[in-house]
């Protein structure tokens, strides 16, 4: 199977630990500080933050645009303490994760500073410099780029970038599994702005609401040749009378926005600008309640969109509340599990009666393989029924099977094999859209055979012969009836 090189940059930041980026022990300050000697202490030691601690306990961080952009700008008084103008509570990241973390983490929420904890305790900090030799960290500043803009003109200038990123990391040999994330990571970034451009022309909302990506952006599997799949969870206090034109207007707004973005419209409509996506987190918990006790054909359809679920901005903990509640209901329903089984195995693999691999035979694709639907999308639906058996709250696919293994729905060995398989397969995909965009095509997702060697073709087989066997034994578990 496909193993990126070692001067993969994505792949440098998964196995180099955040512990290696700490080029200092962390200068820390208590809550009390005048903004003054903060200043003069981050002036001597040619720092652009400092972190705030108190009892031991990480409480806040400031930075040089802290200082600019809240105390000199706005006149204070820098006698005042530090408290006072700093990011309380701030997001971090732990020092044994991959540094790939703390990239996603500046890529998504727009920072170029995340502190480092061992437990609670800080032991560093790591800054958006500190990643500046790893090509992927362009993803940190076309993020920084997209909320800069004030517009929508402004945000399509820096969306079709998001092409050319992904042909450099098809270029550097990066694994799909970093590539999708940095994507998506952008993806988000858009969404993110769109809304909070849409609120400062609209007006604050009226109640709480989280806006929730679906699919491949839920999942962080995007690839540059996508549609969006979305949806407005509302408060329980909605009342479409009061409430109705205000949701209608901004998920229009952000809708309408992404698809000019290059995110285009869903083809299905199943987007927060559709009022059947736009409901209250209680009529949403009966939706699921309702597709899981009568998996009928459309249930089932339904079912493979919405339960990849991730929010992405406003009241985040009430869409993953409704996600765990939801998993609390798949947990153990053999009957639903059954038919979310059957659903999975009408995606096969493109594998003839010799083993051989089987091209589509009519229409404008004749001739390829479709590798997101007879090659990716097999393996998410096989990850997605182990998540809903396991209610497990990973979305990710690779994340999932890793979880599958860990509880024993499948052995470790066949986890092993079908993250390979989707590892290898995406690549193809992200290779093949790389080629077509430097040729000035419009990506897409069908292979003719000419374009990989007779090695990759075997692997190709490999992938395949992996998936059907997966699928074969799920099958054989679900016609035993062991779920």
């Amino acid at each position: 199977m496909h193993t990126p090189s070692s001067s993969d940059p994505a792949l440098n930041l998964m196995t180099t630990p955040v512990r290696q980026l700490i080029k200092r022990t962390p200068i820390t300050l208590p809550p009390s500080t005048s903004i003054q000697a903060a200043a003069q202490l981050m002036s001597e030691l040619r720092v652009s933050s400092v972190l705030i601690e108190e009892q031991g306990t990480l409480f806040g961080l400031i930075t040089d645009r802290d200082l600019r952009n809240r105390v000199v700008a706005m006149g204070m008084d820098i006698q005042r303490p530090i408290a006072d103008i700093a990011t309380l509570a701030p997001l971090s990241v732990d020092i044994k994760a991959p540094a790939f973390d703390a990239l996603l983490l500046m890529a998504r929420h727009n920072i170029h500073h995340v502190p480092v904890l061992d437990g609670l305790q800080v032991v560093g900090m790591i800054t958006a410099t500190d990643l500046t030799e790893q090509h992927s960290t362009s993803a940190v500043y076309m993020a920084g780029d997209i909320y800069k803009q004030t517009t929508i003109a402004g945000l399509q200038q820096v969306a079709v970038k998001v092409k050319r990123l992904q042909q450099n990391l098809a270029a550097a040999d990066a694994s799909a599994y970093n590539t999708g994330h940095i994507i998506t990571a952008i993806t988000d970034a858009l969404t993110t702005r769109l809304l909070q451009l849409g609120e400062a022309q609209l007006g604050p909302a009226p109640i709480d609401f989280v806006w929730v990506a679906a699919g491949s952006q839920a999942r962080s599997e995007q690839t540059a040749k996508t549609d969006q799949d979305n949806c407005l969870v509302l408060d329980d206090h909605y009342k479409e009378a009061r409430h109705g034109e205000y949701f209608k207007a901004l998920a229009t707004f952000v809708c309408d926005g992404l698809d000019a973005c290059g995110y285009i419209h869903c083809p299905g409509e199943m987007m927060a600008m559709t009022p059947t996506w736009r409901l209250p987190r209680q009529q949403w918990l009966d939706l699921f309640a309702r597709w899981t006790s009568q998996p009928d054909p459309k249930s089932l359809m339904l079912t493979c969109v919405w339960f990849d679920w991730r929010a992405i901005h406003g009241n985040m903990a009430m869409a993953e509340d409704l996600h765990r509640e939801v998993l609390q209901r798949t947990q153990g329903n053999s009957i639903f599990l059954a038919h979310m089984v059957g659903n999975a195995l009408t995606h096969r693999p493109p594998l003839n009666w010799f083993n051989g691999l089987s091209t589509i035979r009519s229409g404008a694709n004749r001739g390829t393989i479709d590798l997101k639907h007879n090659g990716i999308v097999p393996i998410v639906d096989l990850a997605r029924v182990y998540a809903l058996a396991g209610g497990d709250t990973a979305v990710n696919t690779h994340d999932r099977l890793e979880s599958a293994a860990a509880s024993g729905a499948i052995s470790e060995q066949s986890a092993r094999d079908l993250r390979d398989a989707l590892e290898f397969l995406a690549c193809v995909r992200i290779q093949h859209q790389a080629r077509q965009m430097l040729q000035a095509g419009k990506p897409d997702n069908f292979l003719h055979l000419v374009e990989i060697s007779n090695f990759e073709r075997t692997q190709l087989k490999d992938a395949f012969r992996v998936v059907e066997s997966l699928q074969n034994i799920l099958g054989q578990r679900y016609q035993a009836g062991r779920f």
